[in-house]
């Protein structure tokens, strides 16, 4: 036998390795091997990053936006999915902590127009000079 020969073809090879692989899955799938979780309380929705910006440096970022978007949520920063609002979830940092937020409530004092009090300046009375 000379070494021009071969017993098997590389397509032959390629097939075999693809059917081995799927049905390795198709097992492991019908046989409960692969979990898959319905609750979706525990899934992250994401990985996000955070740019360090200073004034006058440039930064990179895709002009295109995410189907994402952040809502203050009791306090602390919530992202959303734009196509299911109700897939919601806690931002938080590498500890696990919730990222706060501030939403001013339109009754809260600090946010109310204040009356202007300079609006008519008193009349300054001069102090009596000593007769």
């Amino acid at each position: 036998m000379s070494q021009n020969d071969a017993l098997y073809t590389i397509r032959s090879l390629f097939v075999t390795a693809l059917i081995a692989i799927g049905g390795t899955v198709l097992v492991l799938e019908l046989s409960g091997g692969i979990k898959h979780s319905d609750n979706k309380d525990h899934i992250p929705v994401g990985d996000f990053q955070a740019i360090h910006i200073t004034e006058g440096e440039t930064f990179r970022m895709s002009p295109k936006a995410s189907e994402l978007h952040a809502v203050c949520e009791n306090g602390y920063l919530a992202i959303a999915a734009d196509v299911d609002p109700s897939f919601m979830g806690i931002l938080v940092d590498y500890k696990n902590r919730g990222v706060r937020c501030y939403q001013p409530s339109p009754n809260d004092p600090a946010v109310l127009p204040q009356p202007d009090e300079q609006a008519q300046p008193d009349q300054q009375q001069e102090p009596a000079s000593d007769q």
